[in-house]
């Protein structure tokens, strides 16, 4: 807005003041505030220009950006929720928040006509990312894992396990070759996303289904001993124990990295950043934790949620359909690299032409493993990034028992601060 002209700022003022107190747009339509995720694709923006064309006048959507870090996004709109600010209708939701946003009552349920159009072709595991105590708060808008990706002119042949990745490292190492794995190890979400997927693939579990407590055992400790495995080998980046995804992203395209543990949104920066490059980069699946055992990747993602305060949530919900729908999926997988929620678009040509990983990517969706679905989720994932940081320096056999004792006091909000 600050691109207009001093001789504009009173019109300006008064449609700003009518989009944000939610009332009806100058045209007469009632306007839908949908606060999600920044995106430098312009998806996001495209389709709730797209909803809003299409619901002939029954509503406009204005598409506010959420900070970059989820964190922040979460802190920004616990703030609004928790004031009852009306002027939040539709919200991005990360994958984790929908137990404690419900929980608050900060959220409507699903139910009736909308849930059985939210639930039709999509993904069962994304479901469950927005379900809490049987009831669906938040419908998933897009998916996410990651995926093993790598240069082919390295390792002309993917590991299938981390063994197998750690070893080609150790080789590339002695022949001076580039050949950091990298991966999420600062102290942060993605840390904590990155023993939550070791630990699922082993066989384990982070909490009891009932949330009461932390499970913890044998996983866990081949989790940690992994995690420490690659921090004290030739294949760490020295800069892991305070790298994020964008970091890991970077040293790929800069050709520092054999191999990259990430989201699908690489392979359309690699292609922008660097085009020779890009001919050898390639994907595999996540590797395994175990032999003949398939890893469980941590689903990441985005659900569509309706705010408790806001005055219009028959038309937010009606919007968040089609915000979600199929040709909003779509472009957003081929523009941005977001994997859908419905099954039915993993075969379309258009998205297999822009997204070619599509196989692999319903293949790990298929098997994925959720985040602790507790209202305290903040609080847990806050226990285990600071318990397992710096990767180095775990102890499996300390952390395993720290671990059990930070989780359980998270769980209680006992010694903790989100």
């Amino acid at each position: 807005m600050s691109g207009f002209r001093f001789r504009r700022r009173t019109a300006v003022a008064a449609l700003l003041l009518a989009v944000a107190c939610g009332g009806p747009a100058p045209s007469g339509r009632t306007v839908i505030n949908w606060y999600t995720f920044p995106d430098d694709s312009g998806a996001l923006q495209q389709a709730a220009t797209n909803c809003s064309r299409g619901s002939h006048g029954r509503y406009v959507i204005d598409y506010h950006k959420l900070p970059r870090a989820a964190d922040r996004q979460r802190e920004q709109l616990v703030r609004r929720l928790a004031a009852h600010d009306p002027t939040l209708d539709i919200l991005g939701l990360d994958v984790t928040w929908a137990p404690e946003f419900a929980e608050a009552r900060w959220v409507l349920p699903w139910s009736g006509e909308v849930r059985q159009q939210a639930v039709q072709d999509t993904l069962p595991v994304s479901l469950r990312t927005g379900t809490w105590r049987g009831r669906l708060y938040a419908v998933p808008s897009n998916a996410n894992t990651q995926l093993l990706w790598y240069r082919t002119d390295l390792v002309p042949k993917p590991p299938a396990t981390w063994a197998q990745m750690l070893a080609m490292a150790r080789r590339l190492a002695q022949r001076h070759k580039p050949h950091y794995v990298e991966i999420q190890g600062g102290r942060y979400e993605g840390l904590t996303i990155w023993f939550n997927t070791l630990v699922t693939s082993a066989g384990g579990s982070v909490l009891k289904p009932d949330a009461s407590a932390p499970v913890l055992g044998a996983p866990v400790l081949t989790a940690t001993r992994i995690m420490r495995e690659l921090a004290t080998s030739p294949a760490a980046d020295p800069s892991l124990a305070n790298q994020m995804e964008d970091q890991n992203r970077l040293a790929m395209e800069n050709g520092t990295a054999a191999f990259e543990l990430n989201w699908p949104y690489v392979y359309p920066a690699m292609k922008a950043d660097n085009p020779s490059l890009f001919r050898r980069f390639k994907w595999a699946p996540y590797p395994r934790v175990f032999p003949g055992r398939p890893a469980h990747t941590t689903i990441g993602g985005n659900d569509l949620a309706v705010s408790a305060s806001s005055p219009h949530p028959e038309a937010a919900f009606q919007a968040a359909l089609c915000l979600r729908d199929r040709a909003n999926q779509k472009m957003a997988a081929v523009r941005g690299g977001l994997p859908p929620t419905l099954r039915s678009l993993y075969s379309d040509p258009a998205v297999i032409a822009g997204f070619p990983f599509a196989h692999e990517v319903l293949s790990a969706l298929e098997s994925a493993g959720l985040r602790p679905q507790t209202p305290a989720y903040q609080n847990v994932s806050i226990a285990i990034s600071h318990t397992l940081s710096p990767p180095a320096e775990i102890h499996p056999v300390s952390a395993v028992r720290r671990l059990r004792f930070q989780i359980s006091d998270a769980l209680h909000s006992r010694g903790l601060i989100p």
